[in-house]
């Protein structure tokens, strides 16, 4: 009757496997650590994206507000649909305190 016994790996096999799956892991890892990247970086580029065009809609509002609250246009409406002007002096009555 014949047994059949596994036969141990020579000295040196077992640490060249245990070395060949570390530089398959750390493969692995390297590639995902790259797709991960690229990742954050679109994720970068389209918040930057969003914050340019917040930035120029920030910017058109600004000028349409100093366009609203311009001086001029104010006293042209207070003129025409008001009908206010600016007194004579002979109409001005200064009040004691």
């Amino acid at each position: 009757m014949s047994r059949l016994y596994a036969k141990p790996l020579p000295g040196g096999s077992l640490l060249m496997l245990l070395l060949f799956a570390a530089v398959l892991l750390s493969a692995i890892a390297v590639s995902y650590s790259a797709h991960w990247n690229r990742k954050l970086l679109n994720e970068l580029y389209a918040e930057l994206s969003v914050r340019d065009k917040a930035q120029a809609e920030w910017g058109r509002l600004v000028l349409e507000q100093s366009t609203w609250t311009a001086h001029n246009r104010i006293e042209s409406l207070a003129s025409e649909q008001l009908r206010m002007r600016i007194p004579d002096p002979t109409e001005i009555r200064m009040v004691a305190p």
